[in-house]
């Protein structure tokens, strides 16, 4: 059977929540999980719950980490499945690098921790964050913020 790559997203918790904590990450890449497996804690303003995998499959990639923030329909995780209801779901770029992911690369002597948001950034700039060494995190935790990649991008240029 095909085996295809999927972005779960963070869900949707409604009109007045955009945004939602991490709060647990209990899967890794390489992990193999079932059909409703918890696979992290997710926290809003109003309430805790268990986040669950959408179907079988493998870990590829894990960007979420425990301590950020994620604005709903933000790439939690990727899973490598052959459920072909989650077709929908089919990843539209390779899988995920920076935080949690499979590394394709050596990463450098001080891992720089990067938020989904900035790894998105530097990718579609068609930097690959792993590579990625003179840039000042300043986001929570010394964390690359999609700031911080702005600011990188534009000291580039000039």
């Amino acid at each position: 059977m095909e085996t295809f790559i999927i972005d779960v997203p963070v869900p949707s918790m409604g009109a007045t929540v955009s945004e939602l904590n991490v709060i647990v990450v209990k899967i890794q890449p390489g992990d193999r999980v079932t059909k409703g497996q918890r696979m992290g804690d997710l926290e809003s303003d109003k309430s805790t719950f268990e986040f669950e995998s959408p179907c079988d499959g493998i870990v590829v990639s894990v960007p979420a980490q425990p301590g950020e923030t994620l604005e709903s329909g933000q790439l939690f995780c990727q899973i490598e499945t052959s459920d072909e209801s989650q077709r929908h779901l089919a990843a539209k770029s390779a899988p995920a690098t920076g935080v949690g992911a499979v590394p394709s690369t050596p990463k450098p002597a001080v891992a720089l921790i990067w938020t989904p948001r900035a790894t998105k950034l530097a990718q579609e700039a068609g930097l690959d964050p792993a590579k990625i060494t003179d840039i000042e995190a300043t986001g929570p935790g010394k964390r690359v913020s999609g700031d911080d990649v702005v600011s990188y991008l534009a000291k580039r240029k000039s």
